[in-house]
């Protein structure tokens, strides 16, 4: 059995997906059991219809379990997204990988475990995967952008003036420059533990980053509506380098709260502003993740 915790606006996870989905397909028929873990990270993820969502979209045949309150996750005293555990037959924790990589390794300990169950007959080659799009293994080293919280409970490196104001609507302005991984709002926001909400149009984040790949974790605040989005890199267009949720002029809809890939670089890459604005209210902004 491989056991995978993870949750469905994650980057890591959904980059970790195709060689789950691999290694379901090769080999179900040899005993294989997969069950992911969808183990929330923010209050959007704890809605079955959001993960019903995700489970179809992400073309996920195996069994997910639903872990709301982290129990399960505190039963393996789990701290990672992902998180994967290898069970023998009789139910023993032989290994685990926390985090992106070690496909290889991750798949030769699923063999083995399979031939101690007597399992016999497969392909010992490492399944082939070539992910893509949004799965796509990220380019670490051209990685300078971390991982930023726009919620106040874990937000770092602020820029716009005053600080961010807790559970308040506020309005904020751009900073008159930004330095690498500095970000900051623009117009009225409330920002709560977890998220900022706008509930005006023509509210702006500005986001000056490194990396090939941004995307952000966002949706409509108010459930069923959409919100129409614009971005631009250095004040222009994104053309080529636009990601798959956006077009070449930057335009873009959230119709469900999830992970959005908005920039998709290639090389060289440099240090580049990112600026986003919502043409629409009632946006609720979570995270900035980069690949």
């Amino acid at each position: 059995m491989l056991v995978d915790f993870w949750t469905f606006s994650c980057i890591n996870s959904i980059r970790t997906l195709p060689y789950l989905r691999a290694w379901s397909e090769k080999y179900k028929d040899k005993g294989l059991v997969i069950i992911g873990v969808q183990s929330p990270e923010f209050t959007f993820e704890k809605n079955l219809d959001n993960v019903r969502w995700a489970v179809q979209n992400m073309r996920l045949g195996y069994p997910i379990a639903v872990d709301n309150e982290h129990a399960i996750w505190d039963a393996f005293n789990n701290e990672y997204w992902p998180a994967l555990y290898f069970v023998d037959a009789r139910g023993r924790i032989r290994h685990h990988q926390f985090g992106e990589g070690a496909y290889e390794q991750s798949e030769a300990i699923l063999q083995q475990l399979l031939v101690e169950a007597g399992a016999r007959g497969f392909d010992k080659t490492p399944a082939s995967i070539e992910p893509s799009s949004i799965e796509r293994a990220a380019a670490w080293n051209s990685l300078k952008s971390p991982e930023t919280y726009v919620g106040y409970r874990q937000a770092e490196n602020f820029a716009s003036s005053g600080g961010l104001h807790q559970d308040k609507e506020r309005t904020y302005a751009f900073p008159s420059n930004l330095n690498l991984n500095r970000w900051a709002l623009s117009g009225d926001w409330k920002v709560g533990k977890e998220s900022a909400i706008a509930d005006k149009a023509g509210t702006r984040i500005v986001y000056r980053f490194h990396a090939r790949d941004l995307h952000l974790v966002m949706g409509p605040a108010v459930r069923g509506t959409t919100v129409r989005y614009r971005i631009s890199v250095d004040g222009q267009a994104p053309h080529s380098t636009h990601g798959v949720d956006v077009d070449e002029q930057g335009n873009g809809t959230a119709i469900e709260p999830r992970l959005y890939q908005l920039i998709r670089q290639t090389e060289p890459i440099a240090d580049h502003e990112f600026e986003i604005e919502f043409l629409d209210p009632d946006v609720e902004v979570f995270v900035f993740t980069f690949g």
